[in-house]
């Protein structure tokens, strides 16, 4: 039996209609991608100017089966006839292929913000709603000026829920995107310190993740963290902003989404909840508290949209931490394994406690230790020594054994935390990788955190890619 051909997401007249180009005709994709590296046989190429001018790559684009590309003048390389899509300004089209994907949507759009957990919450939502019906969800951490703007393009015009997440580091930046997503529903994690160079201090970054009530659908629904210092100044926004409803999920007593208990695992949680006064029980395949508040966050919605809450509980049960956010692994080691916990993609306070805690509840084997390799939180301006510092707190809360730490602002951690924990502070990431190595034995359990900016994506994996064999690092 043949498999099933796309439908067409984009024709050649749609997408001229939606952007003001002119185009060749008779071309009609399946995707849209603005990277030729990655693209899909029958994607819109949209060559953007990034760090490198897409135009560069439109040639290779259509030699990797792109139906067509947008350009705002002829590639070189590139045949007189071939199907392509003149504008003028490729990031201005791309984002009016994103308007014009919402226009002609039918479904539920959900959007996503917060200080932490915006991806994971966005994920959960994707399971949640993936099991009942047509949905469509932002790519990776497509939430910028034009991962927004392309995860809207990409969405079929019959599906029945849009996942979109949406970030900032700057006030103003949050708003045109709201605008651009129309959300029935608005979702804020957590506020929290991130960003904080850019902020006087919390209640400013509040304001500015109050910013995605600007794009809510009318008689749309607000949904906050009940437990979080800033629910109500995000309440009177939202309502302010004409929100219909706001919904608090957290274990406040007055969350409409309450968390009743919790039974803590290494690998899982078993939760039980009360939505919208219905009592429900599941299991989430992430440890950690934070993964506890972000799927009552998507229950809500669930049931926020009246959609099937036993089924998306279930669904949670499916749920894997993506790279970089928690995801785990087991690697050979001295005769026997250790195991990495990749919490590598970025870092704030608030993040960071909740790793932290995580490792902490995780189960070393014998003679196993619990290791913090840890990369500094950037972005956090004048405050970043103390926030720093206070880690030292969360560490001693979870028991953790040892502290690898690089970078400047980590030597307060290192500075604040007892010595039989101050394993090792270097300045640079990559100086940590061979004194960590040397240190481990087999049964030790080592999370690698830390801002994007910090680099300590190559910590984990070199771990991941050790041979296992200590004698060697420590020969050499």
């Amino acid at each position: 039996m043949s498999e099933a051909v796309p439908m067409p997401l984009w024709t050649a007249g749609e997408a001229a209609g939606a952007t003001g180009g002119r185009t060749t005709p008779g071309w009609a994709a399946t995707g849209v991608s603005i990277d030729s590296r990655s693209l899909d046989l029958g994607d819109l190429f949209v060559a953007i100017k990034g760090t490198r001018d897409g135009h560069e790559f439109v040639a290779d684009a259509l030699a990797n089966g792109a139906a067509a590309a947008v350009v705002s003048r002829h590639p070189t390389g590139v045949a007189a006839d071939a199907p392509l899509l003149h504008v003028d300004d490729t990031l201005a089209a791309l984002n009016a292929l994103g308007v014009a994907s919402r226009a002609r949507a039918s479904g539920h759009i959900v959007a996503v913000t917060g200080s932490v957990g915006k991806t994971s919450t966005k994920e959960a939502l994707r399971l949640a709603f993936g099991c009942q019906a047509r949905t469509h969800a932002s790519e990776a951490s497509y939430n910028n000026l034009w991962g927004v703007p392309l995860s809207l393009a990409r969405m079929p015009a019959d599906a029945a829920f849009g996942i979109f997440e949406l970030g900032m580091n700057h006030a103003g930046e949050l708003g045109p995107l709201a605008k651009l997503v129309r959300p029935h529903v608005a979702i804020v994690t957590t506020v929290e310190p991130a960003h904080l160079a850019y902020f006087k201090n919390v209640a400013e970054i509040a304001a500015a993740k109050a910013e995605i009530f600007d794009g809510l659908e009318p008689g749309g629904i607000a949904i906050l963290n009940r437990d979080n210092p800033y629910f109500r100044q995000l309440a009177d926004a939202a309502l302010g902003r004409g929100a219909a409803r706001v919904l608090g999920f957290g274990a406040n007593a007055e969350a409409w989404a309450r968390l009743v208990s919790v039974a803590p695992g290494a690998t899982a949680s078993m939760v039980t909840a009360e939505i919208g006064g219905r009592t429900i029980a599941y299991k989430i395949n992430a440890p950690g508290r934070h993964w506890v508040m972000n799927s009552l966050a998507v229950l809500a919605t669930v049931g926020a949209l009246g959609a099937d809450l036993g089924r998306a509980g279930m669904a949670l049960a499916d749920l894997t931490p993506l790279r970089g956010r928690g995801q785990r692994h087991v690697v050979p080691f001295g005769g026997g394994t250790i195991e990495v916990i990749d919490e590598s993609y970025n870092a704030s306070p608030a993040s960071m406690r909740a790793a932290i805690a995580t490792l902490g509840a995780a189960a070393p084997g014998a003679r196993g230790r619990r290791i913090a390799a840890l990369g500094d939180m950037l972005e956090l301006g004048p405050h970043s020594p103390r926030l720093h510092a206070q880690l030292a707190g969360a560490i001693a809360e979870a028991a953790i054994d040892l502290v690898f730490a690089a970078g400047p602002d980590m030597a307060h951690l290192d500075a604040a935390l007892p010595a039989a924990r101050r394993a090792l502070h270097v300045e640079k990431s990559a100086e940590l990788v061979a004194p960590l190595i040397a240190a481990l034995r087999p049964g030790d359990v080592v999370m690698v955190k830390g801002s994007l900016g910090s680099r300590m994506g190559p910590v984990v994996a070199a771990l991941l890619a050790f041979d296992g064999k200590p004698e060697l690092m420590r020969a050499g």
